[in-house]
């Protein structure tokens, strides 16, 4: 496994840590600390080595823990689902589904009452 530091914007701080898991000379996990605060608040997986993105998750609102995760599960792109944590508790809250591929959910499901099972889904 090799890895790298990068220096995003050349200010003398590297911003983001590349890492080489087969040893291939591709990336296929990036963690981007955007921010400097020392927390990856985006981290980018290639888990079957095809050069795309399999998972992306992010630290939206920048309090140092992922809140949002998006999955490519069938190669293509574009993410499928992306699960949601609203409130920063750790849970998910909001999932949707993409099953047909044209970038618009088909399906979601929704935590309202915050009480770790999900309400309602097909909105």
């Amino acid at each position: 496994m090799k890895t790298k530091n990068l220096d995003l914007n050349n200010d003398g701080i590297n911003e983001s840590l590349a890492v080489d898991r087969n040893n291939d000379g591709q990336a296929d996990a990036v963690f981007v600390d955007t921010d400097s605060d020392g927390d990856s608040d985006a981290i980018v997986i290639d888990s079957n080595y095809d050069g795309l993105a399999d998972t992306i998750a992010y630290d939206t609102d920048g309090d140092g823990q992922i809140d949002t995760v998006s999955y490519d599960t069938d190669g293509d792109g574009v993410a499928d689902t992306v699960v949601y944590d609203t409130d920063g508790d750790g849970e998910a809250d909001v999932v949707s589904v993409d099953y047909d591929g044209d970038g618009i959910a088909d399906e979601y499901v929704v935590d309202t009452d915050d009480d770790g099972d999900f309400d309602s889904d097909d909105y």
